[in-house]
């Protein structure tokens, strides 16, 4: 036992790499972009600063295995785009190939990072972003940050890019939600969910998950949104999969209690939901709220219409150009379509990186590289669990984001895998140790 809390305290991350992973945080928190060609962004620009900094401080760590994984991936992209119908559109799904080896490799650096560091490094960061977001957003609500806030807003996005509902806002929160120098109040709240998220995962605290509710509750009150109910949803792959690690002889009775406390979960997320959101959820069912069409519904029905069309390649990466018609075919004649809702771009009305999964790789390339990216998971060093753990909870965020080339989305199930190995690794060391110093049988010789 004093051996495993000895190597964990000798894993620490040097300043300069902790001020390097904070960057590379705020850089997702923001999302901002710089635009390095006429067709290409570089998304998340400080991420992608902090992360190509980490790659080299890193560079003698980088494993063969976990390279040729990386290479295996975007080959597979590559094919993708190769196979999908109609080569016109291939400059721009090129485009968005370099986007995702962009976001992919920043994301592994950051990976190579974080599971050199310790756990309570790693937490610290997490909770003090966390903690950022609540103080900040209490200032932006009743301290007048809100003017600071908006022009430095006006600076880092394009005016496509801010939030101007701020009137819809009153009338189905009673309030304008804080956006804390994001481009909208959504990037604040899956900031926070995903953090924290992260955070209930590596922390070594003893009343963890309490801490977690109370956050989620500041949450809800000081930034409402649904997004937040997705904290709930987040915690159920950590008990199914992560909570108790490698413990021997508990893993089918630590299923069974995780088990019944998720639907419980799954049950007050509903409750609360019901609670804190009755309008927004009235219009949902009534087909008046614009914003979940465009999150869920409509890219889970184009999804599907894909399924049907281009089941091999979809319609390649980034390849809403492809399929504007059929895109917008699908929406017209969807139930809850209200012709009133205006479709300046198609990328714009596609927001969930889940179903754009889906809808740029077809059914037999999506399934492929999601083989592919388990595979180099299992290369990363994470086991079963913990792979399925990060599908999880990549599958529950993407209800939140779009952008699936982009860092944003990569970050979701790359730092989920770090968060897994710093939470799994101590208990199979401790698991290891348990048996190796179990007494050895002594075979007695009988004589005749």
């Amino acid at each position: 036992m004093n051996a495993v809390l000895g190597h964990s305290q000798r894993q620490r991350l040097a300043p300069v790499d902790m001020a390097l992973v904070i960057l590379f945080l705020l850089g997702l928190y923001l999302g901002v972009s710089l635009q390095i060609t006429q067709k290409i962004p570089l998304t998340c620009a400080p991420s992608g600063a902090a992360g190509l900094m980490l790659l080299w401080r890193r560079r003698d760590q980088i494993e063969p295995a976990h390279l040729a994984g990386l290479l295996g991936v975007v080959a597979l992209y590559l094919a993708s785009i190769l196979s999908a119908t109609d080569y016109s559109f291939l400059s721009k799904r090129f485009t968005g190939l370099v986007q995702i080896t962009y976001s992919l490799v920043i994301a592994y650096a950051l990976f190579v990072t974080l599971v050199r560091g310790g756990r309570d490094q790693i937490a610290g960061i997490l909770l003090g972003f966390c903690l950022f977001i609540i103080i900040g957003c209490l200032l932006e609500n009743y301290a007048g940050l809100r003017a600071i806030s908006d022009k430095v807003r006006a600076h880092l996005y394009d005016a496509s890019q801010v939030y101007d509902s701020d009137l819809r806002d009153r009338l189905l929160y009673g309030r304008i939600r804080p956006k804390l120098f994001t481009s909208e109040p959504s990037a604040v709240t899956f900031a926070f969910t995903h953090f924290s998220s992260v955070w209930l995962v590596v922390s070594t605290w003893r009343h963890k998950f309490l801490v977690y509710l109370g956050l989620m509750g500041c949450g809800l009150f000081i930034m409402p949104g649904p997004t937040l109910m997705l904290m709930l949803l987040l915690s159920v792959p950590y008990l199914m999969f992560l909570s108790g690690g490698a413990t021997p002889g508990s893993a089918v009775t630590r299923f069974i209690g995780a088990t019944a406390l998720s639907l419980l979960l799954v049950v007050a997320a509903l409750v609360i939901g019901r609670s804190f959101f009755a309008e927004r959820l009235n219009d949902l069912a009534s087909g008046k709220d614009a914003s979940s069409f465009f999150r869920s519904t409509g890219p889970m029905l184009v999804a599907f219409d894909i399924f049907k069309h281009y089941p091999w390649a979809g319609a390649g990466l980034t390849g809403e150009p492809f399929i504007e018609d059929q895109v917008l075919n699908v929406f017209m004649n969807a139930p809850g379509f209200q012709s009133a809702w205006q479709i300046p771009r198609i990328a714009e009305a596609l927001t969930n990186y889940f179903w754009l999964h889906w809808i740029y790789l077809g059914l037999v390339w999506g399934s492929a590289i999601l083989i592919g990216l388990s595979l180099w998971l299992r290369q990363l060093g994470l086991g079963m669990p913990s792979i399925l753990y990060c599908w999880c909870i990549w599958a529950v965020l993407g209800q939140a984001s779009g952008s699936y080339v982009g860092p944003k989305t990569w970050a979701v199930l790359i730092i989920g895998a770090a968060a897994a190995v710093l939470s799994v690794q101590p208990q199979r060391q401790l698991a290891r140790m348990t048996i190796s110093s179990a007494p050895t049988p002594q075979l007695h010789q009988v004589s005749a």
